[in-house]
């Protein structure tokens, strides 16, 4: 059982930022190389999916983390407030045209986790249609595993409520961040409490993919942590580039 209250937001004491860094960076070149190979082979998917409240670092960790990618085989998606044409359909009907094809990276900046935090906040849905959804989320990430190969990460991106308040006050502060301030942001963080008892509901009961929680009140060391973990995975994998088959 994950209790996000029990799970520090900060790096560990030990860990030394230069150093750190630095193997960050020889990570962020394997993933590249990694990628290729994905793109290349064709066998296998990965879909990577951010989430985490408003402030704690999801644009930043997609720019950091897959900037020696190639725009050939990744793709970036952020989900929204659904359409009209979306809202008359399932919620997982625009997230399912998402997935990604074998040799691709999707990438969901907030993903259809919203469809059991967001609303579930703000009491539009039912708790018998959210445990519907969270049956349904399982599902469609088993399918996405056993039947096309996917390899999925989930990353929550695990902010403090004292960072957090920092963070979208630079946006006001901060000339060059003023384009990220949105003053429904601050409304949003008066539900704190509630989007933390409904985010540690989704990590427990969402789980055939298992989640990693990302400590981002030090951006430095979420890029190494989610880095580290994809590359792991990517590796373990076995990768070859195809060969040409004789004539």
């Amino acid at each position: 059982m994950i209790k996000l209250s029990e799970i520090s937001t900060l790096p560990p004491e030990s860990i030394t930022r230069k150093e750190l860094e630095k193997e960050t960076d020889r990570l962020v070149e394997r993933l590249g190389e990694l990628q290729e190979l994905l793109y290349a082979e064709q066998k296998h998917a990965v879909l990577v999916i951010f989430q985490g409240m408003d402030a704690s670092g999801k644009d930043g960790a997609v720019r950091n983390v897959f900037k020696d990618c190639s725009f050939n085989g990744i793709n970036v998606y952020s989900f929204k407030k659904p359409t009209e044409e979306e809202f008359a359909h399932d919620f997982l009907w625009r997230v399912h045209k998402r997935a990604p094809a074998k040799g691709m990276i999707q990438i969901f900046n907030r993903s259809h986790y919203e469809d059991v935090l967001i609303q579930r906040v703000h009491n539009w849905i039912t708790e018998e249609r959210v445990d519907k959804r969270i049956a349904a989320i399982n599902a469609f990430e088993d399918l996405l595993e056993f039947d096309n190969n996917t390899h999925i990460f989930k990353f929550y991106l695990h902010l403090s409520y004292d960072q957090q308040k920092i963070e979208l006050q630079e946006r006001i502060d901060e000339r060059e961040k003023n384009w990220k301030h949105n003053a429904n942001d601050w409304k949003e963080r008066e539900h704190w409490d509630e989007y933390m008892r409904c985010y540690e509901d989704v990590i427990n009961r969402c789980d055939v993919v298992p989640w990693t929680i990302v400590p981002v009140d030090k951006r430095w060391y979420r890029n190494y942590i989610v880095t580290k973990t994809i590359v792991e995975k990517l590796e373990s994998l076995n990768m070859e580039f195809p060969k040409l088959e004789e004539e």
